[in-house]
Formats: C-alpha cells, sequence, structure tokens
C-alpha cells in the first residue's frame, strides 16, 4: 500500500509562519510535522510515499528529498498556484498512486495512530475519526457501528484527516478540477458504503500558531521526561 500526504494548502491562519515555510515543514518537538508522518509511516511498514505540494512546493522537495534517509520512496505530485483542494489534489496523483487502497494523511495534523494497521485494507473509503476538539465542537459526522453517517445530533466525532480510499472512489473527479473532498463523502455516507472508526489517542490539528506552539511544548516536554 502506498501512502499519500496532504501537503498543499496555503496554510493562511498559520501566518505569518507559512509566509515563507509551507505549513507541514513548520517545526514541532525538533522535527517538521511531516516528518513525524515519515517516520511512522516507515516504521509500519510503507515504503512507498507520495505528497502533493503546492504553497513553497520547491522547499517540501528540498527537505525531504528522495526519502531515502526514511528508508522510503517519496514521489510528488505539484499543484497550480492556490491548489486543488483535498478531492482534486488526489485526483491529481492518480497516477502515481497505482490501482491498490491507498493511505491518505493531512500533512498538517500531528496524530500517534499505527498506520501499520491500514496496510492490508481493501476499504473503498474508510475514515479515521477523533473526538471533537474545542476549536470543532459540534464534529463533522456520528458513527453508526462502523458505518459513517450525518451529524444525528447525539455523539459526534471530527474526521481526523486520516483515510483509505481506492482510486475508483475518485473516478467522477476531472483531473486537474479544484474539488473538495466532503461532497464525495456526502455521497457515500448517502450510498451507505463509507466506513469509520474511531481513533482514541494523540491527535492534534495543528491550525494556528498557538496550537503549533503547545504541541511543541508536550513533545518538547515528553523528550524530557525520556531522559
Amino acid at each position: 500500500m502506498k501512502a499519500f500526504i496532504l501537503a498543499a494548502g496555503r496554510g493562511e491562519r498559520m501566518r505569518p509562519l507559512t509566509d515563507h515555510t509551507p505549513k507541514p515543514l513548520l517545526p514541532a518537538g525538533g522535527k517538521p510535522l511531516i516528518v513525524w508522518h515519515l517516520e511512522r509511516l516507515a516504521a509500519a511498514g510503507f515504503k512507498e510515499i507520495v505528497v502533493n505540494h503546492a504553497h513553497l512546493g520547491s522547499q517540501i522537495e528540498a527537505a525531504l528529498g528522495d526519502g531515502a534517509q526514511w528508508g522510503l520512496h517519496i514521489q510528488y505530485s505539484p499543484e497550480p498556484p492556490g491548489a486543488l483542494e483535498t478531492a482534486g489534489g488526489i485526483a491529481a496523483a492518480l497516477p502515481l498512486l497505482g490501482n491498490e487502497p491507498f493511505l491518505v494523511v493531512n500533512g498538517d495534523v500531528y496524530c500517534d495512530i499505527d498506520f501499520g494497521r491500514f496496510l492490508k485494507s481493501t476499504a473503498d473509503a474508510h475514515l479515521v475519526m477523533v473526538p471533537n476538539p474545542a476549536h470543532h465542537n459540534s464534529g463533522d459526522f456520528s458513527l453508526d457501528g462502523a458505518r459513517v453517517v450525518y451529524a444525528n445530533g447525539e455523539q459526534t466525532f471530527t474526521y481526523s484527516g486520516v483515510a483509505v480510499f481506492t482510486p475508483s472512489f475518485f473516478a467522477e473527479v476531472k483531473p486537474g478540477s479544484i474539488m473538495k473532498l466532503r461532497p464525495l463523502l456526502d455521497a457515500a455516507i448517502a450510498a451507505g458504503t463509507l466506513t469509520g472508526e474511531r481513533h482514541t489517542g494523540r491527535w492534534v490539528d495543528v491550525g494556528t500558531p498557538q496550537r503549533l506552539a503547545e504541541l511543541d511544548q508536550e513533545l518538547r516536554d515528553a523528550e524530557l521526561r525520556k531522559v
């Protein structure tokens, strides 16, 4: 299985930090956010990684190279200025992702999930959900067993940015088009084919300089406790 890391966003809420540094390269705990993903993917047994980029994308390629330092092989899917949104970006990268299910990971989240548990997945579309953070307390969806359903006013969860998809899930997205992921997820919910699970471990949407600073301090404190 290949993994696709979404790294094309402009990171408007992170400005001025992202004026000169792409968001996935912002450091937390002594290393760029995206490197935490690469290390966990490598440890889980992944070998082939695809990374999309737009804003300051050359910096991402310069920092990560071909991935050899992590025992990975990284390919890049460049996007035009402004990027293509999530579904558009994934659709544009499909020629690099092959014909099998692939793992998708948002480049601007921190998550301690074991990516290895998805290596054998055959799901058409499967989302990892997390408890709602304070800045998004209404959530995105609800879970009915292993099925993702519309938020039902009872217990809701937030989409973590970690998912498994098959290439066919994006068959109707025209290459080069700008398209969000939500319309495809809504269609899958309506068809009863969208599955999901809850992750109860550590997860942070690093969407503001404050949350980045808090995560940085948390990770540094955790490292000191190991000494």
